[in-house]
C-alpha cells in the first residue's frame, strides 16, 4: 500500500446515510471523500461536511456533471426515484456507482456472497438494510437445503434511525428485499417485513429469518450460519447472531442483531451502519482492484 493513490469518492445525498458514508470514507486507506453534494447548503449534513473540510455543493448530481474528474466512485444516498435519473447520467460519465437506495437498477450485491462478480459492473445496488442483514443467513440456509419451501424476514429498527429517505422508500424496501431474497436463495416463496419501533431508549436493529424446511440438518445449518456471520463481521463489526438457528415445527428461526459503529449516528442505528459498511467494503475492493501507484 506504499504510495497508494486513493480513489476519489463523491457522495450524492447529505442525509444520515450520506454523512455516515463520509465519516467511514475519511478513515479509509483506499478512499478520499472529494465531494458531498445535495440540494441545501444549510442542511445539517452539508454543514457537518463543511466542518470536516469536505467540498460541498447544493447542485446534487449536476456538481459531478460540471466537474467529472472530481471522483472515480459515486455513492448515491438519495432515493429510489432519484437514482433512476442519476444512474443514466453517471453511466454516461463512466463512473463506478454504489447505489444505497432500493432502486434495483444495478447488480444486487451482498459483499459476503458476490462481491467479486459485482466489481465487474458499473452500478451496484445494495438492496436494503434488511436485505444486507438477512440475505447472507438465508443464503447460508438455502445452501444446505435448496428445497426450502418458504423464507420470511422481519426487520425491526429504531424509529429514530429511520430518516426521510428510509420512510419514503418503505414500499421499495419491502419489494426489493423480497426480490433479493428469492434471487440469492433460489426460493421463490419469500416475504419481507419492516417495523419502525418507537421505543425509548431506541433499540438496536434486529432481523429475524424464518425458513420452512422438512427434516432440516440443523448441524449443517448452524455451521453455515456461524461461518457466514464471521465473514460479515470482518466488514460489519457489530453484526452478530443473538438467537442461533432453532427448529420449531419444521420452521427454522434465527435472529441477527446489528450494532452500529457510531460514526455519525448513535450505535442503535445499525440499519444504517450495515448498508454503509457494505458500501465501503465494495468501494475499497474496487479501489484495490484498480489501484494506481
Amino acid at each position: 500500500m506504499t504510495n497508494l493513490k486513493k480513489k476519489n469518492v463523491a457522495i450524492i445525498g447529505t442525509g444520515n446515510i450520506g454523512c455516515d458514508l463520509m465519516m467511514k470514507t475519511m478513515r479509509s486507506p483506499y478512499l478520499n471523500c472529494s465531494l458531498m453534494t445535495g440540494r441545501n447548503l444549510d442542511s445539517l449534513g452539508s454543514r457537518f461536511a463543511m466542518q470536516k473540510h469536505i467540498s460541498v455543493s447544493d447542485l446534487s448530481i449536476a456538481a459531478i456533471q460540471e466537474n467529472p474528474d472530481i471522483c472515480d466512485i459515486v455513492f448515491d444516498a438519495t432515493s429510489a426515484a432519484v437514482h433512476h435519473k442519476n444512474a443514466l447520467i453517471l453511466r454516461e460519465l463512466n463512473k463506478f456507482v454504489v447505489d444505497l437506495t432500493p432502486a434495483k437498477i444495478g447488480m444486487m450485491c451482498v459483499p459476503v456472497i458476490n462481491l467479486k462478480d459485482a466489481l465487474d459492473t458499473d452500478n451496484i445496488n445494495l438492496i436494503t438494510c434488511g436485505g444486507q442483514a438477512s440475505i447472507p443467513i438465508a443464503h447460508a440456509i438455502s445452501k444446505v437445503h435448496p428445497e426450502t419451501s418458504y423464507i420470511e424476514i422481519v426487520s425491526t429498527i429504531a424509529s429514530k434511525s429511520a430518516g426521510i429517505g428510509t420512510r419514503d422508500n418503505i414500499d421499495e424496501f419491502i419489494q426489493t428485499t423480497k426480490d433479493a431474497l428469492a434471487h440469492f436463495t433460489g426460493i421463490e416463496n419469500t416475504k419481507a417485513i419492516i417495523t419502525l419501533n418507537p421505543a425509548e431508549p431506541p433499540i438496536n436493529m434486529r432481523t429475524t429469518i424464518y425458513a420452512v424446511i422438512k427434516n432440516p440438518n440443523m448441524d449443517a445449518i448452524r455451521k453455515n450460519v456461524f461461518e457466514t456471520t464471521e465473514k460479515i463481521k470482518k466488514y460489519v463489526p457489530g453484526y452478530k447472531v443473538i438467537i442461533e438457528p432453532t427448529l420449531e415445527n419444521e420452521r427454522i428461526i434465527t435472529t441477527i442483531e446489528v450494532t452500529g459503529l457510531g460514526d455519525y449516528l448513535p450505535s442503535y442505528a445499525g440499519n444504517l451502519d450495515i448498508i454503509t459498511c457494505a458500501a465501503i467494503r465494495i468501494a475499497e475492493a474496487y479501489a484495490q482492484k484498480y489501484e494506481v501507484k
